[in-house]
């Protein structure tokens, strides 16, 4: 299913109350083979599953080891120095042995207050996120994402020019995404720099919000936005096609987005950072960060454990 394929489907569903969707970083961005097997796109009206069981998850192995992600990131800077991008968000995967329930695993992480705590499942298949990060609301004509950019352990202060200047450098691209879909001159940003404790670590968060365009549909919505800034890097196109290039598999349920399309209209998409898909007896897990062209690829790969850590030791 394409992302305009899952708008004629909820067409075909009304009326409803609220479809509960996933859309792959794959599904709108070019990608290496994943490593497992997931819908592009997928949606469901029913009522997602609260009983919990037991869960047991295996050792974890990295698909990257720290000298090939030291490359990538070397590889980043040299293209930010030949000015091709300014900003390129890199992924590691990980992956474990995974048995029981993902119900019960899902509510092992409810400490982390996710936006979207409940597992969506499917044949074989379920995606578990612990995500922070609004990706798209909208709310009648209004419109909204929030991302985050800016990491460091919890209860430690985000104190870094860089980070502050990567920062920006995303909620510009965010500005410029909603503005193809808004109002001209509707785009506004009411929250920037924003320090706020997440998903077991400190980070920096911004608001960005307009008011939508009266002739646009889901799908073109969708399109605007997806994939997310955050995860992906400035500028997009030649970002995401860096990525696609460098990273060593497909980013499988993560850095897309998970939430809810309401039968109003209206929506709550959670984009999939801090995600997890649990397919065929094994779990995955990607988590990566922003590579500009004065990060230090020790500093970046700890960036990554940093945002993990709360995660796949619970």
């Amino acid at each position: 299913m394409t992302v305009a394929e899952l708008e004629a489907a909820l067409a075909a569903e009304q009326p409803f109350d609220v479809a509960r969707v996933f859309i792959a970083y794959g599904a709108t961005a070019p990608s290496k083979p994943e490593p497992c097997a997931l819908p592009a796109v997928a949606y469901t009206l029913e009522r997602p599953r609260m009983d919990g069981g037991e869960f047991e998850i295996g050792e974890w192995e990295t698909t990257w080891e720290p000298g090939d992600y030291a490359r990538a990131i070397d590889t980043v800077r040299a293209a930010i120095f030949e000015g091709d991008v300014y900003q390129v968000n890199l992924v590691q995967h990980l992956r474990a042995p995974f048995g029981g329930d993902p119900v019960g695993f899902a509510q092992s992480l409810a400490h982390l207050r996710p936006l979207e705590p409940a597992v969506l499942e499917g044949d074989g298949w379920a995606i578990v996120s612990a995500s922070p990060e609004l990706l798209l609301q909208k709310r009648g004509r209004v419109v909204r994402t929030s991302p985050i950019k800016g990491t460091r352990p919890l209860g430690v202060h985000v104190e870094s020019a860089k980070d502050a200047a990567e920062h920006v450098m995303i909620v510009d691209l965010e500005r410029n995404d909603l503005s193809r879909v808004a109002v001209p001159g509707s785009v506004r940003w009411p929250e920037l720099l924003a320090e706020r404790e997440l998903a077991g670590v400190t980070q920096l968060v911004a608001t960005v919000e307009a008011e939508l365009r009266e002739d646009v549909t889901l799908s073109e919505l969708l399109e605007a936005v997806l994939p997310g800034g955050s995860v992906t890097g400035c500028p997009k196109l030649a970002a995401c096609d860096l990525i696609a290039e460098l990273e060593p598999v497909g980013r499988g349920a993560s850095m897309g987005a998970l939430g809810r399309i309401y039968g109003n209209g209206d929506l709550d998409l959670a984009l999939t950072i801090r995600t997890f898909a649990i397919v065929d007896g094994e779990i995955h897990f990607w988590v990566g960060g922003g590579i500009v062209w004065d990060s230090v690829a020790a500093d970046e790969i700890e960036e990554s454990w940093v945002k993990a850590r709360p995660l796949i030791t619970v």
